[in-house]
């Protein structure tokens, strides 16, 4: 099971949005990919989430925390839909 992702694992996604990946689906927000963008090593946290549907490749991830490569990783960062948590 993936727990971080980073830009490169997730297709280096440009728009927002829900896509497959192998491990499942992830849905992307705009502040996501600003944060790729502004911080292409950053490596977020998947929150697995209840599904849409049933089937064996079904499974829902959003993303969540993040870390900035080689920073302190006692306080990382997090914006998830628009809100700072």
């Amino acid at each position: 099971m993936v727990n971080k992702i980073d830009w490169n694992k997730a297709g280096r996604i440009t728009e927002p949005g829900r896509d497959m990946l192998a491990f499942g689906w992830l849905t992307v927000t705009a502040d996501d990919v600003a944060i790729w963008q502004r911080y292409p090593g950053a490596a977020f946290t998947l929150v697995e989430g209840p599904s849409l549907f049933d089937g064996p490749d079904d499974t829902e991830y959003h993303l969540g925390t993040f870390e900035l490569p080689g920073a302190q990783s006692c306080s990382p960062c997090s914006v998830s839909g628009g809100v700072a948590s």
